[in-house]
């Protein structure tokens, strides 16, 4: 086997089960995380169609069922606060209820990903990557605090704003698609009362949302917002804050009161929906898994699944190469590129989630050996 040193930066998902399966396939993997430790809060993500298969190969499915929001349904409002619509067959986060999916919320498949694997795989937290030098037997990596060190591949598993990617194939604006959409999301106190259920209310271009999380114990409040590009720091989170609540000062429902929840959030989410479209996700002896290489933007509902897929993929291809970077890296791409074609494909002009059977049909796209 060669090329067995392998540094994933990224800690989020898409690092953690690639680390998974490259430990089990002979390699070993360390993973760099810019956070602390494992990022808190996230909204509500799915694992679909062929990305269950890759955690029930993990053998986490399980510990993943049990620790889903179970959502019965959904009701929008109007500005009183009063019901105008209500189903208990589909949730606007999980899509149709009654199906073998898992929506989980984001921190608590992260958790289940690195109980999975922190005895196995070296994890250096608190640190980034700040350049690369590859020459023609490894990659020389510079962090931002630890000493440098030497690898065989390096593989970016580093999100829609991929450090990585910038290092290697250049700046974002050249990969990234805006698809005019802002969201945030961050955790809130239930203090409706909810029960396993998502509240909604519309004004315009703008939508509020609200759902219960963790039986019930918790919630997440939720703006999103179509808007031309809108300027903000990406590292200064009261600034983006006050971006929101000047967004939605005057929207009526429970608004003012999920506002001062916001500030006091202490995960709070902001970003613009985007998607990362790339002629090739490797480059020499680096790579791109998950959003770094191919985010189809949580307006797909298939960005997890295609992080624990395309992880998946990565790995066995890696394997079955015996460690040939070029060969492996090339079979990874052959075999993943219509599934991301198609899952970043359910993303389209139109308003709303795709159909039920469209979104099946996209993650069931691919097929594991």
């Amino acid at each position: 086997m060669r090329n067995t040193t392998v540094l994933i930066c990224g800690g989020s998902i898409a690092g953690p089960t690639l680390a998974y399966w490259l430990h089990r396939h002979g390699f070993g993997p360390t993973v760099v995380e810019r956070a602390p430790g494992l990022r808190p809060g996230g909204q509500a993500i799915d694992i679909r169609g062929t990305a269950l298969e890759v955690v029930d190969r993990m053998g986490i499915l399980d510990e993943a069922r049990q620790a889903a929001t179970h959502l019965a349904g959904m009701s929008f409002v109007d500005a009183d606060g009063t019901e105008v619509m209500r189903s208990t067959e589909a949730t606007l986060t999980g899509g149709v209820i009654d199906n073998p999916d898992v929506e989980i919320m984001r921190d608590d498949l992260t958790g289940l990903l690195y109980r999975q694997t922190k005895d196995t795989v070296e994890y250096v937290f608190d640190d980034t990557i700040t350049a690369l030098v590859e020459d023609d037997n490894g990659v020389t990596v510079t962090f931002e605090y630890t000493p440098a060190r030497r690898f065989d591949l390096v593989i970016g598993a580093d999100g829609l704003h991929s450090a990585v990617r910038a290092l290697t194939f250049g700046p974002e604006k050249d990969f990234l698609t805006d698809l005019g959409t802002y969201l945030s999301v961050f955790s809130t106190p239930n203090f409706l009362g909810l029960e396993h259920w998502e509240t909604f209310h519309r004004d315009g271009e703008k939508m509020v949302g609200y759902y219960t999380a963790r039986q019930n114990s918790e919630a997440r409040g939720m703006f999103g917002f179509r808007s031309e590009p809108v300027a903000y720091d990406r590292r200064d989170t009261r600034q983006q804050m006050q971006l929101v609540e000047d967004t939605f000062v005057d929207t009526g429902w429970e608004t003012q009161r999920l506002l001062k929840a916001m500030w006091a959030a202490p995960d709070f989410y902001f970003d613009m929906m985007s998607q990362v479209k790339m002629d090739s996700w490797s480059n020499g002896r680096v790579s791109l898994v998950g959003d770094a290489g191919y985010a189809a933007s949580p307006l797909s509902g298939q960005g997890t699944s295609l992080a624990l897929v395309g992880a998946y993929v990565l790995a066995a291809e890696l394997k079955a190469a015996g460690g040939d970077h070029q060969a492996g890296f090339a079979a990874y791409e052959s075999k993943l590129r219509y599934f991301v074609e198609q899952n970043q494909g359910l993303v389209s002009a139109a308003d709303g989630p795709p159909a039920p059977e469209v979104l099946a049909a996209a993650a069931t796209s691919l097929t594991l050996d």
